[in-house]
């Protein structure tokens, strides 16, 4: 990538990692370069679990002063986050707590304790999300109902990507996809639930007009630049959510459908299945299927479920080293592979798999609280993380035909989790359908056409979309032997 082409850099902060990433237009194709990469942890303190937003501010920093020595011509930045987190100032524009992390103790039970308040389906009517006790709602109620000075002194509530978009800029905003995973915003409207946020008594004050993406927000302020070196750098807002920034990288060859025919996976920690719609569907099956209506680009919705992801897998790979067995991705692929089927079922939305101590102890407790034989050797335990995922997403791609009417023929996987050709394979085969994976980088991607979009790089995300196909390189999976699935799914529905 030449020094002196302009480029745009994408922060992705992902659950577990995040990254700065330079991309650039050059000869009708998306070039990316990796500037900086850096590990995302949270940290526990007392009996709480917080995300450590001051040292990934440090690394962001970092990786913009890596990208101000490598390019000469920097066209913009932006800040691209998980949902629901977020962070709470003060009137003196100071951080007014710890940025807790929706793994956090502190919601359990707190839904029941919502809907003391406002009945469910009300809070459904109103926003139209899906009920998680991770939602920011359920954490902006345990705050309250504990007592937390944070919420009592805050001034401004930003979800994780503008509060770092605060800190390079030093203006307040609320990007709309992101606020739409808190619960308290109107799917239709894109607006904030007023009535709804004085029932639960959190302060109306705090939760800002939201903005679009594409929006400009202004140049990195002065402390930045004398930082990190970027001089008179515009900060264009992305689709903040990470997800929706991933959905805007999907390759596929229309936006927003009425009757669409492919949905996507956004596979990484946390799985991501949904469909790319015109319009949200508040409606009585969304409700019983408990899918939620987020905000998608320009104005789009991304009607979805949260699975559990590769989490699951990732958990048991920590497990494997406190217990002296450090192994590898590639390893755990394999022995999986090579591991018989189907002998342990896991459900990856199991409550006893959202933070456990240890998972392989947890799952070994959950094979034994369903009936089923504790593992016999490594593999089987690595593929049954694999195949419950895939078995999920069967579920999942059922429930998404019947809300949108219309049958599903191709399911996009981007992300992280495109790599993993066992659980593509896998998908394919539990879901019957066609698998198209890649790209692996759609949340930075999707972060950077929607920059281009915002400084008139792009016209329009039909443009941004045929730039991917353009791009980058997929991968296409057909069934090869979906009836193999039948019995076990019909086990897992048991579970």
């Amino acid at each position: 990538m030449s020094s002196s082409t302009p480029v745009h850099l994408a922060v992705d902060l992902g659950a577990s990692s995040g990254r700065v990433i330079a991309g650039v237009r050059r000869d009708a194709v998306l070039e990316l370069e990796t500037v900086h990469r850096f590990d995302n942890e949270p940290v526990r303190v007392q009996s709480s679990m917080h995300w450590d937003v001051l040292l990934l501010w440090r690394e962001i920093q970092t990786g913009l002063r890596m990208a101000a020595q490598s390019y000469e011509t920097i066209a913009s930045l932006g800040v691209d986050s998980w949902g629901v987190d977020y962070v709470l100032l003060d009137r003196n524009d100071e951080l007014a707590g710890a940025a807790r992390h929706y793994r956090d103790l502190r919601t359990i039970g707190m839904m029941d304790r919502a809907f003391d308040l406002v009945p469910r389906d009300e809070i459904f009517e109103a926003t139209g999300l899906q009920f998680m006790e991770i939602n920011s709602l359920y954490q902006l109620v345990a705050a309250r109902l504990g007592g937390e000075t944070s919420l009592e002194i805050a001034d401004g509530f930003l979800m994780m990507g503008d509060f770092f978009h605060w800190l390079l800029t030093g203006k307040r905003s609320i990007e709309v996809t992101n606020a739409s995973t808190t619960q308290l915003l109107d799917p239709r409207t894109k607006k904030w639930r007023g009535d709804l946020i004085k029932r639960f008594s959190l302060p109306e004050s705090i939760f800002a007009e939201p903005v679009q993406p594409g929006t400009t927000l202004g140049p990195v302020q002065p402390s930045v630049a004398s930082s990190t070196g970027l001089e008179n750098v515009s900060v264009v807002i992305p689709a903040t959510h990470d997800t929706a920034s991933a959905v805007l990288a999907v390759p596929a060859e229309d936006f927003a459908p009425t009757a669409p025919s492919w949905c996507y996976i956004s596979s990484g920690t946390w799985s991501l299945m949904g469909c790319e719609l015109p319009q949200p569907k508040v409606n009585d099956l969304c409700a019983k299927l408990n899918f939620t209506n987020e905000g998608g680009v320009d104005g789009t919705t991304r009607l979805l479920k949260n699975i559990g992801g590769l989490w699951v897998f990732q958990q048991i790979r920590k497990s494997m080293e406190r217990r002296g067995n450090a192994v590898s991705w590639e390893e755990m692929v394999t022995a999986a592979r090579d591991a018989t089927p189907f002998q342990l079922l896991v459900n990856p939305d199991d409550p006893a798999l959202t933070a456990p101590d240890d998972m392989v102890d947890a799952i070994h407790d959950l094979a034994s609280r369903s009936g089923q034989p504790i593992p016999s050797g490594d593999g089987i335990l690595y593929r049954a993380a694999l195949e419950g995922l895939a078995l999920r997403y069967r579920v999942c791609h059922s429930m998404l035909e019947s809300l949108v009417g219309n049958r599903i023929d191709t399911i996009h996987i981007v992300g992280g989790g495109c790599l993993n050709e066992l659980l593509c394979q896998m998908t394919a085969d539990a879901c019957d359908r066609t698998v198209i994976a890649g790209p692996v980088e759609a949340t930075a991607i999707g972060n950077l056409l929607m920059q281009m979009i915002g400084t008139g790089a792009l016209d329009s995300v039909e443009q941004a979309r045929a730039l991917v196909r353009a791009s980058f390189e997929t991968k296409r999976y057909e069934p090869q032997c979906p009836e193999q699935w039948i019995e076990p799914a019909q086990r897992f529905e048991s579970l």
